[in-house]
C-alpha cells in the first residue's frame, strides 16, 4: 500500500491579541533542546522546520500507510508545536492566513534574503500556511503519469480545505485567499501535461536555468515530484483547522494517485484539459470554498460543490475500498458539508465574537483540541 505523509505550516500568534509574532527561532530552539534532552532520532531529532516568515513553523509527519496513524501523527505534531511555541510566549494556530493586520518578518539566512531581494513585495507579504500531502510512487515515470492525470481534480481539494477568508483585517470574499496569494509566485499553479519523466525534468531544469528561480525547490506546481522523497507532492490545500480534515485530504490524495497510476498502467490517457481552464477551476475553488459553485472536474462547467466532491469520490472509490478508507472518506465528506470547512468556521466565529482577535484565539484552541 502506498505510504502517505503530511506537511503542515502553522501560524505563531500572541495568546491574548491573536496577532502573529516573529518567534519561530525561539520555538525551533525549544524543539532542538527537547530533542537533545530526549535523544531524538534523525539529523535534528525532531520534525519541525523554519518557513519563509518568522511568524510560522512547519512540521512533517512520518510516512504511514494507515489513516488512523496519520491522525495520531498530526495531532501529536500540533501539540508538540504548541509546547515549543509556549516557551516563546506564543500559541500555534492552523489558519492559512492571518485575519489580523501583520507585517511579516522574513526568516534569516541566505535563501530567504535572496527570495526577498528577487521577489520584493510578493515575498514580504507571503504569510500563508498550506498543507502538502506526499504519496509514494514507484518511479518518476509513474509519478509523472500520476501528475498528468490528477490535474482536473486538485481544485476540489482546495475547496474542501479552504481556511483563509480573512486578510489584513478584511473579509476577502474568498474561502481560500491563501490560494490567491500563493499564486503570485511565478512558478505556482496548474501545469501542462508532461507525458514522460524526461519531459518533466527537462521543464524543471529549464525553469531553474532561467535564473528566476533559485533552485528546484522553488518549482511550486500544484503537484510535483518531490525533490527529496520518492513521492508525488500535492500542494493545493490550505492548512486545516480541524485535524481530521488533512486526514480526509490525504486519503483522497492517495486514492487519486492510485486511481491515476492504474489508469496509466491500463493505457488510459490523461484528460486533455487546458491549463487555462485549470486556472479558472483553481480560482473558482479559492473563491467559493464549499459555499458556492465549483467547476465540475470532468466537464469544466459550473456545478455545485456537493456534486464536484461526490464526482471525485466516485472517481476514486475503488481505490478507497481497496485501501480500507471508504467509510472514513464518506463520513469525512458528510461531516465537512454538515459542519463546514475552516473558512465557514472562521466566519461563524466572527459573527459570534465580533472580534477577529477572538476568532484567532478560539481557533488556536481548536487547533490542538482534536
Amino acid at each position: 500500500m502506498r505510504s502517505v505523509g503530511v506537511e503542515e505550516e502553522l501560524l505563531l500568534v500572541d495568546p491574548n491579541s491573536g496577532a502573529p509574532v516573529a518567534v519561530s527561532g525561539a520555538a525551533l530552539a525549544a524543539a532542538d533542546r527537547r530533542a537533545w534532552q530526549h535523544g531524538g532520532a534523525g539529523a535534528k531529532g525532531h520534525q519541525f522546520e523554519e518557513e519563509l516568515q518568522q511568524e510560522q513553523v512547519e512540521f512533517a509527519t512520518e510516512p504511514v500507510t494507515e489513516m488512523g496513524r496519520l491522525q495520531e501523527e498530526i495531532t501529536r505534531c500540533r501539540r508538540e508545536a504548541a509546547r515549543h511555541a509556549d516557551t516563546a510566549g506564543a500559541v500555534v494556530v492552523a489558519m492559512a492566513t492571518s485575519p489580523l493586520v501583520v507585517e511579516p518578518s522574513l526568516s534569516t539566512g541566505t535563501r530567504y534574503r535572496w527570495l526577498g531581494e528577487q521577489f520584493g513585495l510578493t515575498a514580504q507579504e507571503q504569510l500563508t500556511c498550506g498543507c502538502h500531502v506526499h504519496v509514494s510512487v514507484d518511479s518518476d515515470e509513474e509519478g509523472v503519469a500520476v501528475l498528468d492525470r490528477i490535474r482536473p481534480w486538485l481544485a476540489v481539494l482546495t475547496a474542501m480545505s479552504a481556511n483563509s477568508p480573512f486578510w489584513q483585517g478584511q473579509d476577502t470574499g474568498y474561502g481560500s485567499y491563501r490560494s490567491r496569494v500563493w499564486n503570485r509566485w511565478p512558478s505556482a499553479g496548474p501545469v501542462e501535461i508532461f507525458g514522460s519523466a524526461d519531459r518533466y525534468h527537462e521543464q524543471v531544469t529549464a525553469m531553474v536555468e532561467t535564473g528566476v528561480l533559485r533552485d528546484e525547490g522553488m518549482v511550486y506546481f500544484d503537484a510535483r515530484l518531490s525533490a527529496t522523497y520518492p513521492t508525488v507532492e500535492i500542494r493545493v490545500a490550505d492548512v486545516c483547522l480541524d485535524a481530521s480534515v488533512p486526514v480526509l485530504l490525504a486519503a483522497l490524495a492517495r486514492a487519486l494517485v492510485e486511481t491515476s497510476a492504474r489508469a496509466w498502467q491500463d493505457g488510459v490517457p490523461p484528460a486533455r484539459v487546458g491549463t487555462g481552464l485549470l486556472r479558472l477551476a483553481s480560482w473558482r475553488a479559492g473563491r467559493s470554498g464549499l459555499d458556492g459553485p465549483l467547476l465540475h472536474p470532468e466537464t469544466m462547467r459550473e456545478t455545485s460543490a456537493a456534486r464536484a466532491v461526490q464526482t471525485m469520490y466516485r472517481h476514486v472509490r475503488e481505490a478507497l475500498v481497496d485501501h480500507g478508507d471508504d467509510a472514513l472518506v464518506r463520513e469525512g465528506i458528510a461531516r465537512l458539508f454538515e459542519q463546514g470547512n475552516g473558512a465557514r468556521t472562521q466566519r461563524r466565529l466572527l459573527a459570534e465574537e465580533d472580534s477577529l482577535a477572538r476568532v484567532v484565539t478560539r481557533c488556536a484552541d481548536l487547533t490542538t483540541s482534536s
